[in-house]
């Protein structure tokens, strides 16, 4: 009940958004890390989709990260419409100058976190029903050719810009999200703070390229096989 109490404060939901986002992040890198099996060929990648989804852990591995992601956003955008109700007029005029305030983090990431955040939030639907969804295709093998179905998508140049859009929302997103957790978390300090900003942002940028190298790979690939 305590537990409950805390996580309903300003102070809590902060908490909360800051440990479901890190969740979030280290979701992202295992997740980037399985899919550049694509690059390895279609048999290390189709071996690891049914691994993946052969293992009855999955399910309970998906429940609890549908979990993280709502408490996420919805934490999120509680704390979006308190603060608007709070301000209901907005500034004059916003500006991320860093001459009157050096220290200042503000920027133009951190004041458009809902906005890509609910971008985030339709891409992953998409993404869901494009590929846990989309059409199934087996291997000779009898298990589910996720690799023919990866070319299929990638080799449509459209959604190729889709998906390289959505990747530098998600990348706008984690800019400041990964690097503010910390903060959130009480890790606040003059000599680590600097370091932690810098290793949020390499690590976003780490993450966005893999993301960005796979649709532009298979795209290549797909080309090459016709």
């Amino acid at each position: 009940m305590r537990l409950l109490q805390a996580a309903s404060t300003s102070i809590g939901s902060k908490i909360l958004i800051a440990l479901t986002g890190l969740a979030l992040g280290i979701f992202l890198i295992g997740h980037l890390a399985g899919n550049l099996l694509f690059l390895a060929g279609p048999d290390a990648f189709n071996q690891y989709g049914h691994t993946m989804v052969s293992n009855p852990l999955i399910y309970v591995a998906e429940v609890g990260l549908i979990a993280v992601f709502l408490v996420h956003l919805g934490k999120a955008l509680a704390g979006f419409l308190a603060n608007k109700a709070a301000r209901p007029q907005p500034y004059a005029a916003k500006k991320w100058a860093k001459t009157k305030n050096p220290a200042s983090r503000k920027s133009l990431a951190s004041t458009t976190m809902i906005v890509t955040g609910t971008i985030t939030l339709l891409f992953v639907v998409s993404h869901l029903l494009t590929f846990k969804f989309g059409t199934y295709y087996e291997t000779p093998a009898g298990i589910r050719d996720l690799y023919r179905l990866q070319i299929e998508v990638f080799s449509n140049p459209g959604y190729v810009a889709f998906y390289l859009v959505a990747m530098a929302v998600i990348f706008f997103h984690l800019w400041h999200g990964l690097s503010s957790a910390a903060q959130s978390l009480g890790i606040d300090h003059p000599n680590w703070t600097p370091r932690i900003l810098v290793l949020g942002r390499v690590l976003t940028a780490a993450i966005a390229g893999g993301f960005f190298i796979l649709p532009i790979a298979t795209f290549l690939i797909s080309r090459g096989a016709r």
